[in-house]
């Protein structure tokens, strides 16, 4: 199977929803999770995300039915996209979605004429490290933190 990945609609924001808290569901006891989810706001509008002119979101489906999300954001300011969202579902992983939307990413960045591509992963994140290595995108800074509270 070939994976389909597609820009997304504005139609597409229930499915969209869904996959959002599949994500944050997955990610809360990931270590760095809880950190990382206090400071990624819930998206309550997909509609605004996916029409919003600095940004692209890519759905990878399978027969149609959606089984990821990547959320790029373009910033000519800092001459360089981010990918802020990346999630595949766990039935669907290693079938080549993730790559397909990274591969999307980087050429729709290349098209807007940036410098480069970004996005983060948690510690202990194996499988989205190695995703983003294989498309080459390589650690250049590693930020840790220690809770006072």
């Amino acid at each position: 199977m070939d994976p389909v990945v597609r820009v997304a609609a504005t139609a597409d924001h229930d499915e969209l929803a869904r996959l959002q808290q599949i994500a944050r569901d997955a990610i809360r006891d990931v270590r760095g999770g809880a950190l990382r989810l206090a400071e990624c706001p819930v998206v309550d509008d997909w509609a605004a995300v996916v029409d919003a002119p600095d940004s692209v979101v890519f759905i990878a489906t399978i027969d149609a039915v959606p089984v990821g999300y990547l959320v790029l954001q373009l910033s000519r300011a800092r001459d360089r996209g981010l990918i802020t969202h990346a999630f595949v579902e766990e039935g669907a992983r290693e079938l080549g979605f993730g790559d397909t939307m990274v591969e999307h990413a980087i050429e729709c960045v290349r098209e807007a004429g940036l410098a480069g591509i970004e996005s983060s992963a948690l510690p202990g994140d194996r499988e989205t490290k190695n995703l983003y290595e294989r498309a080459g995108l390589t650690a250049r800074n590693i930020t840790v933190y220690k809770s006072l509270r």
